[in-house]
Order: C-alpha cells, then sequence, then structure tokens
C-alpha cells in the first residue's frame, strides 16, 4: 500500500473511477489521474503523487457518461449480487462514480460507503450524496494501509482499477476479508494485460496474479465471466466457517 514516507499526500489512492479510456479511443495511460511511475513489483509499488484539490473539475473526466460504454457499472454492480438491506463499500471512490449504483442495489435499508484517502475527494462524495438524495451513502477518509472496517461488518467490497496501485497487497486482503461478514465477497475489477487503456504494461496484474493473491490471503476466489472490454473481474468471497 502506499505509505506516506515514500509519498506524500494528497494522490487519489485509487483510480477507481477514473482511470480507462474516459475521453475516448485515443486516451492512453498518461491522460489518467496518476502519473505513472516509480512503481515497485510482486506485492509492494509506489507511484507519483497527484493533487486533487479540485474535485469538481476531476469529476467531468471521472463521471464522464461515456465512462459508462467501457466500465459497464451496471453489468459490475450485477456481478457483486447485492440485497436490499446489505453493506457494501467501494475503496479508492473517487469522486463517487459507482456510488449510485451501489446505493440502488442496497435500497433504503442498506448502507454504502464511499472509502478514499484525499479529503477533498470524501468531501465532494458526501455533498454529492445529499444532492442527489442517496440517504444511505456515506464518504469516509481512510488510510493507505487499512480500510477500516470493523470486524465482520461489510457484506461486499468494490475495488476499481485500483488493484495495482495497492502495495502489500496480501497484507490488505487479509485485512479486507476480516471486515466482510462470513460468506461476503470482494469484487477486483483490474485492466487486463493486453488492455490499451490503463497503467503502464509492467505494472499491469493478471485476473490469475490478482486470484492466487487473494487465494492466499485466506479467500474462496475465482475470475467471474464478464463482458468488460478491457477489464477482468475477481471475485474473493470469505469462507461461512471462517
Amino acid at each position: 500500500m502506499r505509505r506516506a514516507l515514500l509519498l506524500p499526500l494528497p494522490l487519489l489512492w485509487a483510480c477507481a473511477s477514473a482511470s480507462g479510456p474516459a475521453q475516448g479511443p485515443a486516451s492512453g495511460p498518461a491522460d489518467g489521474p496518476h502519473a505513472h511511475g516509480d512503481h515497485g513489483h510482486g506485492d509492494h509499488g509506489r507511484h507519483m503523487e497527484h493533487a486533487f484539490d479540485d474535485p469538481e473539475a476531476w469529476a467531468k473526466r471521472f463521471d464522464d457518461p461515456a465512462r459508462d460504454a467501457w466500465q459497464k457499472p451496471e453489468e459490475v454492480v450485477a456481478l457483486m449480487a447485492l440485497s436490499p438491506g446489505q453493506t457494501a463499500a467501494d475503496i479508492g471512490a473517487g469522486t463517487g462514480y459507482f456510488l449510485p449504483h451501489l446505493s440502488r442495489a442496497v435500497g433504503p435499508e442498506g448502507k454504502v460507503l464511499g472509502l478514499d484517502i484525499e479529503p477533498k475527494l470524501v468531501e465532494y462524495m458526501n455533498a454529492r450524496a445529499a444532492k442527489e438524495g442517496l440517504a444511505n451513502v456515506e464518504a469516509k477518509q481512510v488510510a493507505t494501509d487499512d480500510p477500516g472496517f470493523s470486524p465482520a461488518s461489510v457484506d461486499r467490497v468494490l475495488i476499481v482499477d485500483t488493484w495495482h496501485h495497492i502495495d502489500r497487497r496480501g497484507e490488505y486482503a487479509q485485512k479486507i476479508r476480516a471486515g466482510l461478514r462470513p460468506g461476503g465477497a470482494l469484487f477486483v475489477v483490474d485492466f487486463t494485460l493486453d488492455s490499451p487503456h490503463g497503467p503502464p504494461a509492467e505494472f499491469r496484474l493478471s485476473a490469475e496474479s490478482v486470484r492466487d493473491t487473494l487465494l492466499a490471503a485466506g479467500f474462496e476466489a475465482e475470475v467471474l465471466e464478464e463482458t468488460l472490454p478491457n477489464q477482468y473481474v475477481v471475485r474473493g468471497r470469505r469462507p461461512l466457517e471462517d
């Protein structure tokens, strides 16, 4: 996970609401919210900082309606198999692109957490939730190395276009598993190795490597079938007997 001693804030801890061809087919890695550089390998990684002191400006990109065509948020949320009354968390939620979709899926009796390390993005998400009448949504600032879940308190966790940015992914996955209720699940959505968009190729992770990290962290993990053009979805489920 990114650490303050390696990289000062502010930065977008997760490009969950931004990375990808938001501006059309010509967009490439350099167009994303991060300057992708100085990454490590394996379960450790660093990247260059990026300020997010103007969320309104970034929202024009993160929430561009054209993103729906390649991100397919309705399909992603459908794969999560959410039920009314459940609690879902979007880690690295950015400006809250997925929050309305998650809000509808869990219903008025459920709860959605929009988590990010950047305080101005958290402020923006809370204002967005109030403006759009998403009464079951709450945004919170979290640490770079911990999602901050209480034990067995969350039913579903979503991490979109973000997993490749996390250092010590195995340790972080264990913290997520501890925060999930038995039978709860983590969904990692990230760019394929051959995607024309996303981070530089040497910093990408295969779906199989993500699955293996989750298996090692104690999840029941598998790569799911989906129709996203440039991404994969890996599900890690906390065993019922855990």
